[in-house]
């Protein structure tokens, strides 16, 4: 269950990688946060049954870290501050939760580090100029 929940994360990653190369939507950086929520939660719910029965009511906040961390920059956007420092506290706190369940659940939330860390990056992208 494990393997195909991250294989699962990586499939919905690489298809928002190409959709947004590909779309090139006007705020990016919308889509790569709800997208990384999406995944994250997809992958939470995904991994629920697992969870319960391994570690009971601990589960609870093995799968609602993850979430939590993932919703920071969405809830950072939508009130419209900070959200490059909600962009790599979410990335921090995903990838270090991952890696402390590395060997059970939390290499599946990993790949959605990536979709925040190009968010993040995009913050500090050139923007184009509107004058020629």
């Amino acid at each position: 269950m494990i393997g195909l929940a991250t294989v699962g994360a990586i499939v919905g990653v690489l298809l928002v990688g190409l959709a947004v190369l590909v779309r090139k939507p006007a705020d990016t950086r919308s889509v790569l946060r709800w997208s990384a929520l999406a995944i994250t939660v997809l992958v939470a719910a995904a991994l629920t049954p697992f969870t319960v029965d391994d570690s009971g009511a601990a589960a609870s906040y093995l799968l609602g870290v993850p979430v939590v961390a993932a919703l920071l920059p969405v809830v950072a956007q939508r009130v419209g501050r900070l959200t490059l420092a909600a962009d790599l506290v979410a990335t921090l706190v995903l990838t270090g939760w991952g890696l402390l369940l590395g060997l059970g659940i939390g290499g599946a939330f990993l790949p959605a580090v990536l979709l925040l860390i190009a968010s993040a990056a995009g913050s500090w992208a050139p923007r184009p100029s509107t004058t020629g």
